[in-house]
C-alpha cells in the first residue's frame, strides 16, 4: 500500500501534549490561554515543518484549563523533504525512513513544532498577564508516549532535578497481550509541580530530544546559541549536564564542547553574581540603561578588514577559516577580489560554504571566493600569490612542535606580501574574573602566550624570513596587562628591510 490507507489518504502520525493549571478566585485558571496566546474557545491550526499542529482546551474553565497540542505528522513527506534522518543527520536504512516512531512519539518533531505554535510563551512574554507569565503556576504536563533511550531511570534523572514536585514515568510494554515480550523504549511521562509556564516549556524543548537520543534535522552550530537560551536558569547547574548537552547537540564534540564551556562561564558568572557573555570568554556587566560592549571576535575583524584595507590588499588567504565569518566579512567589500578559505575540517567547511550561501550565489560572486582543505603544517601550491595572508586565532590551536612547520608553509612557502597574525594575550585573562586561573580561553588552545612571548616569535619569523612586524593591540589596552588579542602584522621587505614597529592604536 505504499503508506497509503483508505480513499489514498496518507497514514497521518498524531503526537500528543497536554498542559493543565489550576485557578484560584482571583487567578482563573483560564489565564494559561492569555500565557499561551492560544484563546481556549478557539480550536487553532498551524503548519509547521513537521505538519499540522492543532492547539484546543479540552476542559477550560476557572477551576481547571487543559491545551493541548496535536501534531500531525506525514511520515512519507518527512522523508521526501529530506527530513527522515536518524541520529545526527545520519540517514537510516531504507525501509527505516518510513516505518519509524518520528510520527507517534513525542520527540524532536514535538519539540520544534512547541517552539514554533507556543513561541511567546517559551520568551515568558505576556503583556496581557505579565505577572503571570513571571509567577510559577501549578502545572500539570501529561505525554502519552515518549521515547526514552536510557528507560525510566533516565527520565528521572533529568527531571527530578528541575523543581517537579512529580515525576510520574510509566515504561509502556512492546504488546500489552503478551506481557512476557517485555517493555518499549517508550514510556507514558506525567510532570506535576509550581513552575513558570516558560520554565516548563523551555525544558520539554531540551530534553524530548535529548531522550530519544536523536534529531530529525541537521544540527548546526547554531544549535548552541539555542541550547543556551532554552537552558537558562537550569541547564548550567544541572547534574545531568554532560549528558543532555552531548545528546542535545547529537554528540557532535566540537559544539558540546563550546556549550560546556560556555555553561561553565555561565554557572560562575551566576556565583559571582554576573552575567556572562561566554563569546570569546569575556564577562558582560552592563545594566539595562548601558550599551552592551561590542563582541571581542567582532572587534578582531574589523581590526584585521582595517590593516588589509589599509595594505591595499585585493586577493586574501584566510587561514584556519574556521566557519567562514571572516571570509563573509570580506565578500561584503567588493575591493577584495579574490578571498580563499583553508581549513583542515571538512565539517568547518561545510558550514562555511552554508553561512556563505555558496550554492545560491551568483556566477559573479563565486568567483571571488574559494574554499580548499588543507593543513597549514605542509606547503601548498594552491596558496602561492596572494597579497594577504590572515590566520586569526589559530596558532594557539598548534603544537608548539609543529609550529616550525606553519612557519615555513606561510612566510617562505606562500609568502603573501602582508601576513596579519592574531593570538589571545595570557596576560589579560586576569580580567576575567569567571576564568580560573591558569585556565586557557579555549579547551583545544595548546599555548597561549605572554606578550613578550609573542613579539619575541613574531621578531624572531621576521627577522628570518624578511619581513618587517608591527603589533597593533586588539580591544581595551589594559595600561597593567595589555588588550585580550595581540596582532602583528608582518609586511614582506627587501632583504636587510627587516625588523620591528610597536603601534598604539588599532
Amino acid at each position: 500500500m505504499r503508506g497509503r490507507g483508505r480513499a489514498d489518504r496518507p497514514i497521518i502520525g498524531r503526537v500528543f501534549l497536554t498542559i493543565s493549571t489550576t485557578g484560584t478566585p482571583t487567578s482563573p485558571a483560564t489565564d494559561l490561554g492569555f500565557l499561551l496566546h492560544k484563546h481556549p474557545d478557539n480550536a487553532q491550526r498551524f503548519a509547521t515543518a513537521q505538519g499540522t499542529a492543532h492547539v484546543f482546551y479540552p476542559e477550560a474553565t476557572p477551576e481547571r484549563c487543559t491545551a493541548a497540542l496535536l501534531l500531525e505528522v506525514d511520515p512519507v513527506a518527512l522523508v521526501r523533504r529530506g527530513k527522515g534522518k536518524g541520529r545526527g543527520g545520519t540517514p537510516d536504512a531504507a525501509l527505516a525512513q518510513y516505518v519509524n516512531d518520528r510520527p507517534y512519539a513525542a520527540s524532536s518533531l514535538l519539540a520544534v513544532a512547541l517552539s514554533t505554535v507556543f513561541k511567546s510563551a517559551l520568551r515568558g512574554v505576556c503583556n496581557a498577564r505579565p505577572e503571570r507569565a513571571a509567577a510559577p503556576l501549578p502545572l500539570r504536563i501529561e505525554l502519552p508516549a515518549v521515547p526514552a533511550r536510557g528507560g525510566a531511570e533516565l527520565v528521572r534523572k533529568v527531571f527530578d532535578p528541575l523543581g517537579w514536585t512529580t515525576v510520574d514515568v510509566a515504561p509502556i510494554a512492546l504488546d500489552e497481550h503478551f506481557p512476557a515480550w517485555g517493555e518499549s523504549r517508550y514510556v507514558r511521562l506525567v510532570l506535576e509541580g509550581e513552575l513558570r509556564l516558560a520554565d516548563a516549556l523551555r525544558q520539554l524543548y531540551v530534553l524530548l530530544p535529548v531522550l530519544d537520543d536523536a534529531k530529525h534535522y541537521w544540527v548546526a552550530p547554531d544549535e548552541v546559541d539555542k541550547l543556551l537560551r532554552a537552558g537558562t536558569g537550569w541547564l548550567a547547574d544541572h547534574p545531568e549536564q554532560k549528558l543532555i548537552t552531548s545528546r542535545y547537540l547529537a554528540r557532535r564534540w566540537g559544539l558540546t564542547r563550546q556549550a560546556m564551556d560556555r555553561l561553565e562561564l555561565v554557572r560562575l558568572a551566576e556565583a559571582e553574581g554576573l552575567e556572562v557573555d561566554a563569546v570569546d570568554n569575556a564577562v558582560d556587566e552592563t545594566t539595562d540603561t548601558e550599551e552592551k560592549p561590542v563582541p571581542l571576535a567582532e572587534q578582531r575583524r574589523e581590526a584585521i578588514l582595517a590593516v588589509l584595507r589599509g595594505c591595499g590588499a585585493r586577493r586574501v588567504l584566510d587561514l584556519g577559516c574556521g566557519q567562514g565569518q571572516l571570509a563573509q566579512a570580506l565578500l561584503k567589500e567588493p575591493r577584495f577580489t579574490g578571498i580563499v578559505g583553508v581549513d583542515v575540517s571538512v565539517r568547518a567547511l561545510t558550514i562555511a560554504a552554508r553561512r556563505l550561501g555558496l550554492e545560491r550565489m551568483g556566477e559573479r560572486q563565486a568567483a571571488r571566493v574559494q574554499l580548499l582543505q588543507g593543513s597549514l603544517a605542509y606547503t601548498d601550491k594552491r596558496l602561492t600569490g596572494y597579497d594577504a595572508a590572515v590566520l586569526s586565532e589559530v596558532i594557539e590551536h598548534v603544537d608548539l612542535p609543529r609550529l616550525p612547520a606553519l612557519e615555513y608553509a606561510v612566510f617562505r612557502s606562500a609568502r603573501p606580501r602582508t601576513v596579519i597574525v592574531t593570538t589571545p594575550n595570557v596576560e589579560y585573562n586576569v580580567r576575567w574574573e569567571t576564568l580560573p586561573a591558569g585556565q586557557v580561553r579555549h579547551g583545544d588552545h595548546r599555548f597561549e602566550w605572554t606578550r613578550e612571548e609573542f613579539r619575541s616569535w613574531a621578531g624572531t619569523v621576521a627577522d628570518r624570513d624578511g619581513y618587517r612586524v608591527e603589533f597593533v593591540p586588539v580591544g581595551p589596552d589594559d595600561p597593567e596587562v595589555g588588550p585580550p588579542t595581540q596582532m602583528a602584522v608582518f609586511t614582506r621587505e627587501e632583504a636587510g628591510a627587516a625588523g620591528t614597529k610597536e603601534v598604539t592604536e588599532a
